[in-house]
């Protein structure tokens, strides 16, 4: 065996370990480094005692010890270190070695250190991973983006060690997505598409416990159910298990005890933002993200609870065989919602697309989130049938296996928004989910109002109904004034 290492990783944290010990699993030798070497002496003495590992001290010693073409990952902290341990790494690297960066990087910083590290003779991969720390070690989704020359040297690796779905489980959540800044793009979709789902996954939580009344064994039932169908998803396996966790210091269970205030990392006002940018409708996650940052506002929450008035929060009286209805309601408006924010990501990433000239594959997007990440479902085997049926498919919605599940869900979601709007209870993201769909699905909508408001003010101009080309109405001169 040479006593070069195949791949070299810096950056010892929780995540950068277990993947390190993911790609030794595989046959390969590893070199890692860390900035506080006595992580990579508890590594070398510790997990991966007795396995094929290298354990350096500096960066020097890493490059060192790997065999050419040297492939270098980076799993360290998003921003300006980046871009300090690649202008540390360039000097002792040689033509067709590669970089690698492994974090939750916005993709416009791919776009420039691609551009940056070509220039200097180097190869560069920036690519999405995806499954926290039990995926890195057993098997991440994996986005890789950049230098296209770069991905034939780790493609074996990175398959290798990458989450296997299909009848076989022989097929790897991991494929070229595209140049440049595309695979940290795709894998911030997914990020943000992640933001959707546990909002959903929310709303679904309290509209069962405070509209029908479901404790939380009943909770754990009802989520055991669901996972054993069209919704069946790593979300909503884990959301089961939390409803059967006992808490060690009380008498209940854990989930109660946990303060109502979440915290967000940032791809997924990342995705938001972004979509503004492109002019795209990417509701959903907008809602989600604002949904986390209401959540934060605890004090003035609980302020308000005090002084602004609302239904009351009195229980149901309600039978049994209204509650299943009820139960299955919800369901239906959790499907059909979720139909709706993949959809919205999958128009995203079209547009980022046309806008990069990235030639995105998103049967292959899909395939990539089918397992080993934390949006891994059975759904997105559908959306794969449906962009390998139809490649240039405008919107998930008009396939025709979304289309007749949206309008069977229909009717259980447009209850579930009423019921909630008269009890008080917010679901957001499913509002919005339906405002969604009820929006595409209108051949009119009123922004012909919105023009006229804006020619009226500053003469924007619109176009007709019935002749080509932009116009101006001199709306003052040609009103009518108001009668006293």
């Amino acid at each position: 065996m040479s006593e070069l290492a195949d791949f070299g990783l810096i950056g010892l944290a929780v995540m950068g370990e277990n993947l390190a010990l993911n790609v030794e699993s595989r046959g390969y030798k590893m070199a890692v480094f860390n900035r506080t070497t006595e992580k990579v002496d508890n590594l070398i003495n510790g997990r991966a005692a007795g396995k094929n590992f290298i354990g350096c001290h500096s960066v020097e010693q890493l490059v060192q010890s790997l065999a050419r073409p040297r492939k270098v990952m980076m799993l360290v902290k998003a921003g300006p270190a980046v871009d300090a341990l690649i202008d540390q790494l360039i000097p002792l690297l040689e033509e067709g070695d590669i970089i690698i960066d492994g974090g939750n990087t916005h993709f416009t910083d791919t776009e420039r250190r691609t551009t940056y590290v070509e220039e200097q003779g180097l190869l560069y991969v920036g690519t999405g991973v995806s499954g926290g720390e039990e995926g890195a070690l057993k098997g991440p989704s994996m986005m890789p983006g950049g230098s296209k020359e770069g991905w034939s040297h780790v493609e074996p690796i990175f398959k290798a060690i990458a989450a296997k779905v299909g009848p076989e489980n022989d097929i790897p959540c991991c494929e070229w997505v595209g140049p440049r800044g595309a695979g940290h793009y795709v894998k911030m979709v997914h990020n943000g598409i992640e933001y959707g789902d546990m909002q959903l996954i929310c709303e679904a939580y309290q509209m069962l416990k405070d509209a029908v009344g479901l404790n939380n064994d009943e909770l754990y039932e009802v989520f055991a159910e669901w996972n054993r169908g069209e919704l069946q998803s790593y979300l909503i396996e884990i959301t089961r298990d939390i409803f059967s966790v006992k808490d060690d210091a009380s008498d209940g269970f854990l989930v109660d005890q946990i303060l109502d205030r979440a915290g967000a990392k940032g791809t997924g006002k990342w995705m938001s933002q972004l979509a503004l940018d492109l002019g795209v409708p990417s509701t959903l996650v907008t809602t989600a993200v604002y949904a986390r940052s209401l959540s934060s506002l605890k004090d003035s929450r609980v302020k308000a609870s005090t002084i602004l008035e609302g239904p009351g929060d009195a229980e149901q009286s309600i039978s049994e065989e209204d509650k299943a209805q009820l139960v299955e309601d919800i369901r239906q408006a959790f499907y059909a919602s979720k139909i709706c924010s993949y959809a919205q990501g999958f128009v995203q990433l079209q547009h980022a697309a046309a806008e990069h000239n990235w030639p995105l594959n998103y049967g292959e997007c899909a395939l990539l989130w089918r397992g080993g990440c934390i949006i891994r479902a059975q759904f997105l085997d559908r959306i794969k049938e449906a962009f390998d049926a139809q490649p240039d498919l405008e919107n998930l919605l008009l396939y025709p296996y979304f289309t007749e599940a949206v309008h069977a869900a229909q009717a259980s979601w447009r209850r579930v928004v009423i019921l909630a709007t008269e009890l008080g209870i917010p679901v957001p993201a499913f509002s919005t989910a339906l405002a969604y769909y009820d929006s595409i699905r209108r051949e009119v909508l009123p922004a012909n109002l919105l023009q006229a408001q804006r020619d009226y003010f500053g003469a924007h101009t619109f176009e007709r109904t019935d002749q080509e080309g932009w116009f101006h109405a001199e709306w003052i001169q040609r009103r009518r004034e108001p009668q006293d």
